[in-house]
């Protein structure tokens, strides 16, 4: 497991600089962009955009949605029960200590069991962490990472890589939303009914992925 790093060596929220991968939802409410990590993440990162260049989500839905919280999609059942990784199966974990569920977070979405992993992530759009940046280093959180916390909200108790300080399973951050945070809060503010699901589709229309030259 990799060492905490400090946050002048590594940026999650940073915008991308040339050479990084980053993917675009085109959606009904607007176009979220997202930075991939494919050094920290390379399974998740692999498996995202080969759904992506495949055109799986092309079409599907935010199928649960919960404003302060997270907007979920992924799922072609649109129910949350569907969906498979690029290879036909889950996938395993991979919980990078240096990347963490702040606001605008892209991570994968499981069954509440380890290596669970498909097709289906949310994207983190909780404006508060809930959690003092005091609290969060006393159980373990680095500090520039809990002055994030702070600073730009997020799910810390969704981070995986902590098992000395939490039971939680924790989720895969692989990405990070640099552009069309309020397309998320939108989505994320719609009417719901049973299961959290908009009452009309938030749908994916189309999904793309480029390297930043």
């Amino acid at each position: 497991m990799a060492e905490f790093k400090r946050a002048e060596d590594y940026d999650q929220t940073r915008r991308p600089h040339s050479g990084d991968t980053v993917v675009i939802l085109e959606t009904t409410m607007g176009d979220i962009k997202i930075r991939l990590f494919p050094e920290q993440c390379p399974i998740a990162c692999e498996n995202f955009i080969g759904l992506v260049q495949k055109h799986f989500y092309d079409g599907i839905t935010f199928h649960r949605v919960i404003n302060g919280f997270m907007i979920q999609g992924g799922d072609p059942e649109g129910d949350g029960t569907g969906g498979h990784s690029i290879w036909g199966g889950a996938f395993e974990d991979e919980f990078e200590r240096n990347l963490f569920n702040f606001r605008g977070a892209l991570s994968m979405a499981n069954t509440g069991q380890p290596t669970t992993n498909g097709s289906q992530f949310f994207i983190v759009q909780a404006k508060s962490a809930q959690n003092s940046p005091t609290s969060l280093i006393a159980k373990g959180w680095p500090r520039w990472a809990a002055d994030t916390y702070g600073r730009e909200g997020g799910c810390p108790s969704l981070d995986g890589g902590f098992s000395n300080v939490t039971n939680y399973l924790g989720h895969t951050v692989f990405g990070q939303v640099y552009s069309g945070m309020d397309v998320v809060d939108k989505i994320a503010a719609v009417e719901t009914g049973p299961s959290d699901k908009p009452i009309e589709d938030v749908v994916i229309r189309k999904a793309w992925a480029a390297k930043v030259q």
